[in-house]
């Protein structure tokens, strides 16, 4: 089942940039990536896994859910990044590029035959084709899976897709994701918006990740922080309404009725299982960033 840990916002820090990683102490996102692949020039991979150990070995950063991003399979620097992420003290490895559901046992194989704890999870970034064909086989390569990650940039490419406010070239892949995360109880998230001066088209992507079924969303700036976790988060309204839910049903329940009425609509146990777990997230939410 689903872990009701928020993901509503995941932001991605290159591991050269120590202001950056410094800087995410005292940012309210909700995970934080600490990024060996694409922001860091070849030349600087070591020199970025020193970095990161000894940012996090600093702490300060709280409860937030730390993330490690490998560089990929088909790189010099891949298995010499499982090593560190398996003695790191971080809550999962991130997978860029994931093709099959192969490269995900195969990274599973390692990160086990590296001494990694069992706790330590998998992201896979579902970016290219034949990752999006195979998502469901990755969904389900590993007991170590626990979301899926899209990543719009590199699809992008290789469509050669041409971007659009509506996202449509990607919908299809998209929402395969999270159908391929959903059913394996993984988590689904979406995939970064890189024009970070533009709030308003961001929030727009947002409710349409949150529409499509995205728990959070991937971020590469932290002007895009507030508004992930307020377009992913329950709001106000939702909580109340989630509480009526669940009132109506027990007093139903104590009548032994089976489902009850709120404002002429019938509940029924599914709607009432989805309003527990939004008032579940609140309090997850709460407890995160709690002092």
């Amino acid at each position: 089942m689903e872990s009701v840990r928020p993901r509503r916002s995941v932001l991605f820090m290159p591991g050269v940039n120590a202001r950056a990683m410094e800087k995410a102490r005292e940012l309210p996102a909700d995970g934080l990536v600490f990024d060996l692949e694409d922001s860091v020039p070849p030349d600087a991979k070591v020199a970025a896994r020193t970095q990161i150990a000894a940012a996090i070995a600093r702490g300060g950063y709280g409860r937030r859910e730390k993330i490690l991003r490998v560089n990929g399979s088909a790189t010099q620097w891949h298995r010499d990044d499982l090593a560190f992420g398996a003695t790191l003290p971080v809550d999962a490895v991130l997978l860029p590029k994931v093709n099959s559901d192969e490269d995900a046992r195969a990274a599973s194989d390692a990160l086990d035959a590296a001494g990694a704890p069992g706790h330590l999870a998998i992201w896979c970034m579902i970016e290219t084709p034949l990752g999006v064909l195979a998502a469901a086989p990755i969904a389900g390569a590993s007991p170590r899976l626990a979301a899926l990650v899209a990543g719009t940039e590199d699809l992008a490419k290789d469509l050669r897709a041409r971007p659009r406010p509506d996202r449509l070239p990607f919908l299809a892949a998209l929402e395969i994701c999270v159908l391929a995360a959903r059913a394996h109880g993984l988590v689904p998230l979406d995939a970064v918006y890189p024009d970070f001066a533009d709030g308003e088209g961001f929030a727009a992507q947002c409710r349409q990740g949150r529409d499509l079924g995205f728990a959070g969303k991937t971020l590469i700036h932290p002007s895009q922080i507030a508004p992930a976790n307020a377009a992913f988060g329950p709001s106000a309204d939702e909580l109340a309404q989630a509480r009526r839910i669940v009132a109506a049903f027990e007093a139903a329940a104590q009548g032994d009725r089976a489902v009850a009425a709120l404002d002429g609509k019938m509940i029924e146990k599914l709607h009432v299982d989805e309003a527990r777990r939004l008032l579940a997230l609140a309090d997850a939410i709460a407890s995160l960033h709690a002092p």
